[in-house]
C-alpha cells in the first residue's frame, strides 16, 4: 500500500502508546496528525499511574500535531443519528468520529477500540481505519519497544475481519 499523504486523525490511545514506545516523533513528523480536543485532554489523565517517561506535556503534543479540532453538540447529534452504535464510544472517540464525518479529504483514523472499529465498518469507512504498526512503518520508524497487540497490523486485519462479519 502506497503511504497515506492526508489527515491521520488518532485517539488517545495511538498518542499513549507512541509516547510509551518513544514514536510519537516519528508519527508526527512523518505524517499531518490531527486529533480532537476531547483526546488531548484524555492523554491529560491517569497520569498519576504513569511512569514519569510516559507523562505527555500537553503543550509539546498540542505543538506537535497539525491540528487540534474542537467538536460541538452538532456534530455529535448528527454522528449519533447516523451510527446508533456511537453512543457506545468514550468521549474522545465520539469527538474523533463526529469530527471524521465532517471531513471531505481522504483522511484514515489509527484507534484499536474495538468499538470504534465497529463504528467505523457500520459507517462504511473499513478502508479509512488504520493500524500503527503500518502507519510507523511506512514512515520507516522501527521502535525500539514492541508495540501492544492491538496496535499490529496482524491484530488490526483479524480484529476487521472479525468486526465485520458481525457487523451484518
Amino acid at each position: 500500500m502506497a503511504r497515506h499523504r492526508g489527515a491521520v486523525l488518532v485517539d488517545t490511545n495511538v498518542i499513549l502508546e507512541c509516547w510509551r514506545i518513544n514514536a510519537w516523533r516519528a508519527l508526527a513528523g512523518g505524517y499531518g496528525v490531527e486529533t480532537v480536543e476531547d483526546c488531548v485532554i484524555e492523554t491529560q489523565t491517569g497520569f498519576q499511574r504513569r511512569k514519569p517517561e510516559q507523562q505527555i506535556d500537553r503543550a509539546a503534543l498540542v505543538h506537535s500535531l497539525k491540528a487540534v479540532h474542537k467538536v460541538g453538540d452538532r456534530e455529535r447529534a448528527a454522528a449519533i443519528v447516523r451510527e446508533p452504535l456511537f453512543s457506545f464510544l468514550d468521549p474522545g472517540e465520539q469527538a474523533l468520529w463526529a469530527h471524521a464525518l465532517t471531513r471531505t479529504d481522504a483522511w484514515v483514523l489509527c484507534g484499536p477500540d474495538k468499538a470504534s472499529l465497529r463504528v467505523g465498518i457500520r459507517l462504511g469507512c473499513r478502508d479509512r481505519l488504520v493500524a500503527l504498526e503500518g502507519l510507523l512503518k511506512d514512515a520507516r520508524h522501527r521502535p525500539a519497544t514492541p508495540l501492544r497487540a492491538a496496535y499490529t497490523s496482524n491484530w488490526h486485519a483479524k480484529t476487521l475481519g472479525e468486526l465485520a462479519v458481525g457487523s451484518h
